[in-house]
């Protein structure tokens, strides 16, 4: 198999380090400067963040302002990795950062995201696979973030667009060969939310396999913005169940615009499995989603 070439630009570099120890990226990264502008927070006159790409992940979730106008993003980049890796890692490179499947970290194999012809883990050991399965290759998104700023509508700005629906960095899933859809030499610059919803609870809950330091089974943030005892918008968002990041507007629409004390957690917990296809070994992942959308609602709720 032929040499796979990467062009990254280095930022925290806490996955691509990991990749080049491991021999799975085999070439000097190209570096780019870092501006302040990059590494910190605007406020815009709409009352909008736009954050900066190469702002480190621990300082987006320490930021007092951002708890408030985006609890969810908030939580969201307090729950991933450890303390130690959030003090490196950056908002974009997580956002962009490569899938977590062993097939693919293991130098000797040949995958779909490294010029092979398939994906090894369809037949073989795919334990930590997707539920919804979208395409050739059936190893889950990694990226926390993604989830979150999917479920703010966020826009992404690059060095070739200046605004990127964050839905359209990802794509549907069905190109098994990449992580994201941006172009090789296309940098994420920084990303900007909405102006802040007045009424909004959020929370972001995770299913991993030891109490610390593990990557996500499954990850999900739910966003309400409560108008009175109603609901006036919603916004779910699971990470870790299909080779992208999942809003789920069947879980959205029994949410929006019902009163709190009308939800029944247990049946929209049922809703946001339908159209699931887990693969042989990932069915468990199922009853985490249900679990998690039920503890979400539940908190939200007795808020």
């Amino acid at each position: 198999m032929s040499a796979i070439i990467e062009r990254e630009h280095l930022a925290g570099g806490t996955d691509l380090m990991e990749r080049r120890r491991s021999g799975v990226a085999t070439a000097v990264p190209q570096r780019f400067v870092v501006t302040d502008a990059m590494r910190g927070i605007a406020w815009r006159a709409d009352g909008g963040a736009t954050i900066g790409a190469s702002m480190t992940i621990d300082a987006l979730a320490n930021d007092a302002r951002i708890a408030t106008a985006y609890p969810g993003l908030s939580a969201a980049a307090s729950g991933l990795a450890t303390p130690e890796i959030r003090r490196m890692a950056t908002v974009g490179g997580n956002l962009t950062q490569r899938t977590r499947c062993w097939y693919f970290r293991n130098p000797a194999l040949s995958c779909l995201k490294k010029g092979g012809n398939d994906c090894p883990a369809r037949d073989g050991n795919h334990l930590y696979g997707v539920v919804f399965d979208r395409g050739p290759c059936v190893a889950p998104h990694p990226s926390t973030l993604g989830a979150a700023l999917l479920a703010y509508d966020a826009i992404v700005e690059t060095s070739a667009r200046p605004a990127l629906v964050v839905a359209d960095v990802f794509g549907d899933g069905s190109d098994g060969t990449r992580d994201h859809l941006l172009a090789p030499d296309e940098i994420v610059r920084a990303i900007r939310l909405p102006h802040p919803a007045s009424g909004e609870r959020a929370v972001y809950r995770r299913a991993i396999s030891r109490a610390h330091a593990e990557w996500t089974l499954v990850e999900l943030i739910v966003r309400l913005v409560i108008d009175g005892d109603a609901i006036a918008s919603s916004a779910v968002a699971y990470g870790g169940v299909a080779p992208v990041p999942l809003r789920m507007p069947a879980v959205e629409a029994l949410l929006s615009g019902r009163k709190r004390n009308e939800l029944d957690p247990t049946r929209i917990a049922a809703t946001a499995i339908e159209g699931a296809q887990p693969l042989p070994m990932t069915g468990y992942k199922l009853a985490l989603m249900q679990g998690l959308v039920r503890d979400a609602l539940e908190a939200l709720i007795r808020h």
